[in-house]
Parts: C-alpha cells; sequence; structure tokens
C-alpha cells in the first residue's frame, strides 16, 4: 500500500471533491491566495485531464496515500477498488471511474473472505500454485539474464515483463492451446506458460540455425505455430485489426461445422500507448459490429515509452473505451494473479458463448526500461521505480499468499530462482554457440512455392556469396 499524504486523501475522490468544493465555497470574497489553494486541489484531485507536464517532469506517486477502498494507479489518479468480478456491459456502466478488480492485497491476503475465494481456481493445489510462482520467477531471473547479455554485447536487443508477470500467467492460466495469441512484445511469460523452451527463448533472441524464425527477426520477437502464438509484429497496434479478422474467421468457421462456437477465444495483448493508435480504433469497431469472439486485452503499465498515461488520454482510461463501441469491459489489477486470472475466465466465456468482444485492462507498472534502448531515469524517478518493485511486487504477491498457504518458504524459493538462473544460463552459452541459420533459408516461406523472382533473387545472392567467400562465414555459405 502507497502511504504518506494528508488524511484528506484517504477519502474516495467523489467525497473528498465534494468535501474541497464545499469549503472552498466558503472563501469566496474572503481573499485571492485562498481562493487559488482550492482551485490547485480541485483540479490536483480531478487528474489527467487537467494536468500537462513538461518533458522533463519526472512521474512521481510517492507523496499520495489512499486507503484500503481505493488505490493510485497509472496516471496517479485514485480509482475504487472492487472485489466483484463484473463484466460492465456498454449500457450498464459505473457510475463514476470504472472500478479495479481485486482478489488479493499487496501482502497477499485475500480482501473479501465470501467473494474471494470463488474466483480462486476451486482445484488450484500446492503443485499448480507452484507451477505459477515458478514460472513468474522464471519469467523474471530470463529478463536480468538477457538484459545483462545485451548490456554486454551478446544479443542485439531486449525487452523486459519486470513488474507485469502476474499479467502474463494469470490470463495465461486461464486460457488453452486452443485459444489463439496476438501479443505485442511483453507477452513473453503467455508463450512461456504455453510451453516454450528456455532454449527456444534463447535461439530466437541469437537468431541462430535453432530459431523458429530462422533469424529472420529481432530478439523477443517470438512466435509459435504449434502454440498458437503469432510471430510479434514491431509496427504497433498492427496486431489489433489482424486478430479482430483471426477471431471472426474462427466464428465463421465454427458456423460451417455447425456450431455457434468457436473452437476458442482469440486474445489480443497491447499497451496503453497502443491503444492511442488509430488501428486500435478500427480493430474494436471490426470485432463489435462482425461479433468477433475475441478479448482485447490492455496492459495499462503507466507509460508509452517515455510517455506517462497522463499525457496519452483525458478519459477514464482504457477500460472506459468499450461503450462507444457498444461492447463489454472490465478493469483489473495487473499486479493480482487472481484477479487476472479470473477476469480473464469469465471475458473468455462470455466471448465464446455469445460471440463477442470483450476489453480487460490491467492496471500495472512497468518497472523496467521500455527496452534497452531506453533509460526511464529520464522521465520518472528512481524512488519511484523502486516504491513500485518493493511495496507491490506481484511475484512477492502471491508468494505471500503462497506462504501462508504453507506451499513455499524461504528456502524453496531459493531453490527455485537458483534452479531457473542455472537453466537460463546453460539455454544462454548453448544458443551463443550455434550458428545462423543457413543462407538459403533467406528466401523459404514467403510463398508457399518459390516464384521465379524469388528464384532469381536466391540465385543472385549466391553467386555473389560464392565470388566473395571471403567475407562471408557461417553454416551454408
Amino acid at each position: 500500500m502507497i502511504r504518506s499524504a494528508p488524511l484528506a486523501l484517504r477519502l474516495s475522490s467523489r467525497r473528498l471533491s465534494s468535501s474541497i468544493s464545499s469549503q472552498c465555497s466558503a472563501f469566496n470574497g474572503k481573499g485571492r491566495l485562498q481562493s487559488e489553494l482550492c482551485s490547485k486541489a480541485l483540479t490536483s484531485l480531478r487528474g489527467p485531464s487537467n494536468r500537462h507536464f513538461s518533458s522533463s517532469t519526472l512521474h512521481d506517486i510517492s507523496t499520495v496515500d489512499i486507503d484500503s477502498d481505493s488505490r493510485i494507479y497509472a496516471g496517479d489518479v485514485p480509482l475504487p477498488l472492487t472485489t466483484d468480478c463484473t463484466i460492465f456491459e456498454a449500457d450498464d456502466i459505473p457510475t463514476g471511474k470504472y472500478p479495479v478488480f481485486r482478489v488479493m492485497d499487496e501482502n497477499g491476503v485475500i480482501r473479501d473472505d465470501a467473494k474471494g475465494p470463488q474466483y480462486i481456481d476451486p482445484e488450484l493445489n500446492e503443485e499448480h500454485a507452484v507451477k505459477m510462482f515458478r514460472t513468474m520467477s522464471r519469467l523474471n531471473v530470463m529478463d536480468n539474464i538477457f538484459l545483462n547479455a545485451q548490456r554486454q554485447g551478446r544479443i542485439s536487443f531486449y525487452m523486459s515483463s519486470q513488474g507485469e508477470e502476474a499479467v502474463h500467467i494469470g490470463s495465461a492460466s486461464a486460457l488453452d492451446n486452443k485459444d489463439v495469441i496476438f501479443a505485442q512484445y511483453r507477452e513473453t511469460g503467455v508463450l512461456m506458460w504455453r510451453g516454450f523452451t528456455m532454449s527456444q527463448f534463447a535461439d530466437q533472441c541469437f537468431s541462430n540455425s535453432g530459431d523458429l524464425g530462422k533469424g529472420r527477426q529481432m530478439p523477443v520477437h517470438y512466435g509459435s505455430r504449434a502454440l498458437n502464438f503469432h510471430t510479434i509484429s514491431s509496427p504497433l497496434t498492427t496486431q489489433l485489426p489482424q486478430a479482430a479478422g483471426a477471431a471472426y474467421a474462427m466464428k465463421m468457421e465454427a458456423i460451417r461445422n455447425g456450431s455457434n462456437r468457436a473452437a476458442g477465444v482469440t486474445v489480443c495483448y497491447f499497451g496503453d500507448g497502443a491503444a492511442s493508435e488509430g488501428d486500435f480504433h478500427a480493430a474494436m469497431n471490426i470485432a463489435a459490429t462482425m461479433d468477433a469472439p475475441i478479448i482485447f486485452f490492455c496492459r495499462n503499465n503507466g507509460f508509452a515509452i517515455s510517455t506517462p498515461v497522463a499525457d496519452q488520454y483525458r478519459g477514464d482510461g482504457i477500460a472506459s473505451r468499450a461503450k462507444g463501441y457498444g461492447m463489454a469491459s472490465i478493469r483489473v489489477d495487473g499486479n493480482d494473479l487472481f484477479a487476472v486470472n479470473a477476469a480473464t475466465a469469465r471475458a473468455k466465456e462470455l466471448a465464446l458463448s455469445e460471440n463477442r468482444p470483450v476489453l480487460i485492462e490491467t492496471m500495472s507498472y512497468r518497472v523496467g526500461h521500455h527496452s534497452t534502448s531506453d533509460d526511464s531515469t529520464r522521465y520518472r524517478s528512481t524512488e519511484e521505480i523502486k516504491k513500485w518493485d518493493n511495496e507491490d511486487n506481484p511475484i512477492d504477491r502471491f508468494r505471500r499468499f503462497c506462504e501462508a498457504k504453507g506451499w513455499l518458504d524461504e528456502e524453496r524459493v531459493q531453490t527455485i530462482r537458483d534452479e531457473e538462473k542455472i537453466n537460463v544460463l546453460q539455454a544462454l552459452e548453448s544458443a551463443e554457440k550455434k550458428g545462423p541459420p543457413a543462407l538459403a533459408t533467406m528466401f523459404d516461406d514467403v510463398y508457399k512455392e518459390k516464384t521465379p523472382e524469388l528464384e532469381r533473387q536466391e540465385a543472385k545472392l549466391l553467386e555473389h556469396v560464392a565470388k566473395y567467400p571471403e567475407r562471408y562465414t557461417g553454416p551454408g555459405h
């Protein structure tokens, strides 16, 4: 819990606004200073719709205190909390801001003993819980080691998922491999949960002969046909219209086979920055009008590279946009694995049973830099980063829940991390020793059969390499 400010901020935003407004009315005609102070208080309370930041302003939440009925998330705005997993219909939106669905608090304690258990898989046991913890830990360890490998010049680029591990594992564990995934570039844990191996991750980042993409993509642009995970594309938001089309195609295939229910749901992940792109609106409209069974899954982690959400939009985040498209939506605490899991499971059932889209907005925080090309301390304070990592770490939150159950203890946690560190390092070292893909594979998979033009280009390239062999090395050359 983030603590440190005056008692007034422990009120809900609506009650606080009313309180300040009534007190301000008492100052009418009693001096410019008092009026200015009241105006500033109301402006601050009402959030990003009245805030403007210069490029040098650091994003800082360290002075804000919110009680257990509300919480500061992206944009430095207090959002109400709820223990009800309610997916709001377009014509039944909440009064005020969309609430954030939560099952457990930062200490891993179930917030509502009556409601909480219904949102936790009744078959959850020690084995499954430890698998979830291990996968989140593996993702975190891999991110740290691969990021350092990039700093050492061993790979060219990397993007970590630090601070968003519960978003990945919470959602992935509510899906199965029949569900089609269109990811952005920070959903590594979703693919990891599905069974993508450490060697496959490392081979892709090194673009070596073991890379499923045959070295054609920059690092972290994973893909797996076997795991129904479409290859990641660098241009922002291109996956959203593609996902809407795939969902519609899956529905039509089911209808042709005499069923009203698709084999699986399409899940499209994207960030808050992508929601500012034109393709976002096109995809939402296509999916809504064509009744496509799709989950639009927004990770609102506070920043679009260096741009805080306060500079991205003036409305109530991303979930509120669903109403304009006649779409159902829910806002979830992205650091709460159980809340993400429950919301994803309910959204999936709604999308499949009624053939329509659902929008999920998860509220989290990007602890790491946007990528290895970014220095996030240029636009936010190191104190803020440490505060989120220490006080609302999704892995620690779930670990505390498991410790209370007797499923984890300090020794077992350390053993898991040590084992995963060894696995990651072994995969990294093995991938580094592999050579690049054969040059001829550059022309494969463009079309089902090579066209005359591709064959001409291939012949020219191989002729060139044969003419200057001293300039080229590697298998197949």
